[in-house]
């Protein structure tokens, strides 16, 4: 597992995709997967680092035009971050790009194969306990 987390991170597969600011990727990831809009502190606790460091790679984010920030209509001392079209067009191109990786890791692998591998990384996924 060390060596899969090592060869196929987030940032792996956004710089090899091509992006200018990798280390962005992982702000734009976890602003995508959220089921509810989030700001600053929730970036920061999806990509387990401190305020500070979260702060930064937002802030990049929204100069490079990845991010804009909103104010929370029910709460107008909070910022919430939402994607640009620029931003969506940069997952776009990075999930692409990593549906094209695991595509070429699977190509030899029978239908059944994935399957069964979706299946089982699944439940796998799911057991995890969370942070």
């Amino acid at each position: 597992m060390v060596a899969i987390r090592r060869r196929q991170s987030r940032r792996t597969l956004a710089r090899v995709a091509g992006a200018a600011d990798d280390t962005l990727q992982p702000v734009l990831d976890a602003v995508e997967a959220a089921a509810e809009p989030m700001g600053v502190g929730e970036v920061a606790a999806a990509i387990d680092v401190d305020q500070p460091r979260a702060s930064k790679l937002v802030a990049a984010a929204v100069s490079a035009g990845l991010l804009r920030r909103e104010a929370d209509q029910s709460d107008g001392r909070r910022t919430l971050l939402v994607l640009t079209d620029a931003g969506r067009e940069r997952l776009a191109h990075v999930h692409a790009y990593r549906r094209r990786v695991f595509a070429a890791a699977m190509a030899d692998w029978t239908d059944a194969e994935r399957e069964t591998f979706a299946r089982l990384l699944t439940r796998f996924v799911t057991a995890l306990p969370r942070p």
